[in-house]
């Protein structure tokens, strides 16, 4: 404990009985034994608050590049449908050659619609009912 050895106890109690007698010695040791408790415990609870703190350090900062990337992402998306500067750009006469039609502009084509299918049920000729009833007598033939 702190250190120190058997002997440096055993001195420090010897001197303790003989300032503080044995009727004073019980309770000044309850006393030390609080005061240590206490000491423990507002270490431990500095010490949760340390590592608290340094957690919500690093969610803050988390959090600041988070609002950085929106941020961005809103300036682009602003900048990208920013009326004003596409016009200023498709209007200056500088450099003609700098716009690229991407087709967006465009009118939108006409989609063909598909051709309609339908289908109908042929009627049976007199030929192929006379081919079936063909059939039929010559396998009711070869039964027999």
């Amino acid at each position: 404990m702190f250190g120190m050895g058997f002997t440096e106890i055993l001195i420090i109690a010897v001197i303790a009985i003989l300032f503080l007698g044995p009727d004073k010695l019980p309770s000044t040791m309850v006393e030390i034994a609080k005061f240590f408790r206490n000491t423990k415990n507002t270490i431990g609870s500095m010490k949760e608050s340390l590592e608290e703190e340094m957690n919500v350090k690093d969610i803050k900062d988390e959090a600041l590049a988070y609002k950085q990337e929106l941020l961005n992402a809103g300036n682009q998306l602003k900048s990208a449908t920013d009326i004003r500067e596409m016009s200023a750009k498709l209007t200056s006469l500088e450099d003609e050659n700098d716009f690229v039609d991407d087709g967006f502009y465009d009118e939108p084509k006409e989609e063909k619609k598909p051709e309609e299918v339908t289908l109908k049920k042929k009627k049976k000729s007199e030929e192929d009912n006379i081919e079936t009833k063909e059939n039929k007598i010559e396998e009711d033939k070869q039964d027999v």
